[in-house]
């Protein structure tokens, strides 16, 4: 493989990465540095998005705002429940209202989640 290649194999799997999501940098319910999680969807629009649910599912962020699960969910030891993906679980976020977002996935789950008005960074990290 030429020099030139390289790079551009390099290139692609970072853009393939950004695109589908990569383990939270800042442990709060999503990648950081992923373009995928922290764009601003307008109302109604759903978006591709990898929900971090390593400790389990509490916390996620759209844009620059901070949403918390209205029900969090956790296996009782801080993991998320059985059926879902850990560290992450792919699906969609779909921006209700200003204040309002559902995650969905292919497997049938669901979390309501409400902004928390004011938060400039999560609740807790999960390590």
């Amino acid at each position: 493989m030429t020099r030139r290649a390289g790079q551009v194999l390099l290139a692609l799997t970072v853009a393939i990465g950004a695109l589908a999501g990569c383990a939270p940098a800042d442990g709060n319910g999503s990648a950081a540095t992923d373009p995928v999680n922290t764009g601003s969807p307008s109302v109604g629009r759903s978006i591709p998005y990898e929900l971090y649910t390593h400790c389990g599912i509490d916390e996620a962020r759209i844009g620059s705002t901070y949403f918390e699960a209205e029900t969090p969910l956790s296996d009782g030891s801080g993991n998320p429940p059985e059926g879902w993906g850990n560290p992450v679980q792919r699906g969609t976020m779909t921006l209700t209202s200003g204040t309002e977002a559902v995650f969905t996935d292919d497997a049938g789950h669901e979390v309501r989640f409400r902004a928390r008005p004011g938060a400039d960074a999560p609740k807790r990290v999960c390590a």
